[in-house]
């Protein structure tokens, strides 16, 4: 399953380890009990664990993800620590061409906000003069990259040159917990936009692949 985000990124499953009947087992290795089948009144189980924040037999399920997403938004990934581990593209590697981040404008924060945005901003002949002046940004950081590269300038330097746009991808692998977690504060309508897409992304994933621990989780 691939799921389209923002202009060019995009939300891929890798592999996953476990379903709603690990957690149960988890659970219930505390009285030597271990079941072959889910039953109904596990979901009674699952959401006492849940509303009473017995975080750790979700901790045992875990899912990969492969991610593309514009630098500072896999920045915000980057800040959830606990329960993930990421591998990254390294520009000191590859050789292909970087490819970027196309935003739609938005307002400033209303009032005292000093992060977050504001709503879409309407069209107009200046904000198309920012697209121009974007794309034009953006074709020079490239042939400079691309000169360097040719000149022999050390890839690891050469990337210096590159905007904050530039598209990246990792390996995301992370607990159901800790998914729920990441969920939960980026859906939030005060996180930045473009990493509530994401985060609903990641959600359509992991929903199918436990039904009633997900639903439970995120309330």
């Amino acid at each position: 399953m691939k799921i389209k985000v923002l202009d060019n990124g995009h939300v891929e499953y890798a592999d996953h380890m476990g379903n709603d009947l690990t957690v149960v087992n988890a659970a219930r290795v505390s009285f030597a009990n271990h079941k072959e089948e889910f039953e109904e009144k596990d979901e009674k189980l699952i959401r006492y664990l849940a509303k009473h924040n017995h975080w750790t037999p979700f901790a045992h399920p875990q899912i990969t993800l492969r991610i593309k997403a514009p630098v500072p938004i896999r920045v915000q990934f980057f800040k959830h620590k606990q329960g993930f581990v990421e591998n990254e593209i390294s520009r000191r590697y590859v050789s292909f061409t970087p490819e970027f981040y196309h935003p739609e404008w938005r307002g400033k924060p209303e009032g005292s906000a000093k992060q977050g945005s504001g709503e879409k901003l309407s069209w107009s002949l200046e904000r198309d003069s920012w697209d121009y002046s974007l794309d034009e940004l953006y074709d020079n950081a490239l042939h400079l990259y691309e000169r360097m590269i040719d000149e022999g300038v050390a890839p690891e330097q050469a990337r210096f040159v590159l905007p904050q746009a530039m598209y990246t991808e990792w390996y995301w692998t992370g607990s159901l917990a800790a998914y729920a977690r990441f969920y939960k504060q980026r859906t939030d309508p005060n996180a930045q936009w473009e990493v509530q897409q994401y985060a609903k992304a990641v959600g359509k994933i992991i929903e199918p692949l436990f039904p009633v621990s997900w639903n439970e989780l995120i309330k």
